[in-house]
């Protein structure tokens, strides 16, 4: 009785990927005005706190 359900269990995992559909891709968005200032916008802000750091530490 062991033997006939492990043999089942490998068998319906072994049948499992056979019965999952295929992966579609996401087609990517363009940019917005938008996003693109904001993006620019929170990499000044990174430089300028890095540059923060860069002061704080060096005066250590």
């Amino acid at each position: 009785m062991r033997y006939i359900l492990s043999g089942i269990v490998c068998a319906a995992i072994t049948a499992l990927p056979v019965l999952a559909t295929g992966f579609d891709r996401p087609a990517p968005q363009a940019q917005s005005a938008t996003a693109e200032f904001w993006f620019a916008l929170a990499c000044i802000a990174l430089v300028l706190a890095l540059a923060a750091v860069h002061v704080l530490v060096g005066r250590r």
